[in-house]
């Protein structure tokens, strides 16, 4: 499955910004606490899959409050509604990452890659498609 000339065009938009270092940034530090929690539960004995989706998860909350706060600031909508909309918009856009990381993980586990590395593929599939759904949707202008 390769990028249609949409998503590349996108992804050319992305690199001429200066939002973009600062959604790498959140991205990292998001990944951060991502990859700290799976590794605890992984040592913990939780299987690898759910352990994805839990660790996931903290992130997901971990890169709305940066994305909201210095990211996307022009895109933020103002308190109500709207901001309520936009947070629904978000957490479906983090659970199309999630699904996409507990699959390529939960995949990559079942036919003998270590979980780590599967999770390592599953952290750029999921920064491309989380990128393209806020910028195009969430944050949209």
């Amino acid at each position: 499955m390769g990028l249609g000339g949409t998503q590349v065009n996108e992804l050319r938009r992305f690199l001429s910004q200066a939002a973009p270092s600062r959604y790498l940034a959140a991205s990292v530090v998001a990944l951060g606490f991502d990859m700290a929690s799976f590794l605890v539960l992984l040592a913990a004995g939780v299987p690898a899959a759910p352990a994805s989706a839990l660790s996931y998860s903290l992130g997901i909350v971990v890169h709305w409050f940066i994305s909201s706060r210095a990211v996307f600031t022009a895109g933020v909508a103002e308190r109500g509604p709207a901001r309520t909309r936009q947070k629904a918009l978000f957490v479906a856009s983090a659970l199309v990452g999630l699904a996409l990381t507990a699959g390529i993980v939960g995949l990559g586990s079942a036919v003998g890659i270590d979980p780590r590395l599967a999770k390592i593929a599953a952290v750029g599939v999921s920064f491309v498609a989380t990128w393209l759904l806020r910028a195009r949707i969430v944050f949209a202008a």
